[in-house]
């Protein structure tokens, strides 16, 4: 069975902005991600995107926006990335049990790659994004968050996120 970096997108890899990251020149890659990417990999880790992308189901960008954002970043980490999961739905115009906090994205992962939930890590710069993970015996991190919690360590960098997976 395989160990997995599971990632939000927004306020973990890239910086995040209210009104929807979707043009390659407005994604800002946080220091120190791309570094921590390939020393997780260094040492086994899968790493795998699990973002919400509600922009999509609202009309604000299409998913051909959104790919270019992922494109840019493997291009950029020399295909770090092993999967990105999306979900483009918005609760205001249909539920879905992909879009976090629910746990499809997940399950849909772990089954394809042969993860080992017990081994693995998500990383999430909002507690919904954590949510899902801790249903499935997943440990979590905040990253790059204001938040504090009790659930969950907190810290403030890539940097730090890898040294705490790592130890």
């Amino acid at each position: 069975m395989n160990k997995c970096i599971f990632l939000d997108r927004d306020g973990v890899i890239n910086r995040d902005n209210p009104d929807y990251i979707y043009r390659v020149e407005e994604f800002e890659i946080l220091p120190g991600v791309v570094e921590g990417f390939k020393k997780l990999k260094q040492e086994g880790f899968l790493l795998i995107v699990i973002t919400n992308q509600s922009g999509i189901r609202k009309g604000i960008y299409s998913t051909e926006d959104m790919q270019a954002c992922h494109d840019h970043f493997q291009q950029v980490s020399n295909h770090v990335i092993d999967k990105f999961y999306h979900s483009p739905y918005h609760p205001f115009y249909t539920e879905s049990l992909t879009r976090k906090p629910e746990s499809l994205m997940f399950e849909k992962a772990i089954a394809k790659f042969d993860i080992d939930v017990s081994k693995s890590w998500m990383l999430g710069d909002k507690e919904r994004d954590l949510i899902p993970a801790e249903k499935l015996g997943i440990r979590g991190i905040l990253i790059n968050s204001h938040l504090s919690s009790k659930k969950w360590p907190s810290v403030y960098h890539m940097a730090e996120a890898v040294k705490l997976i790592l130890s």
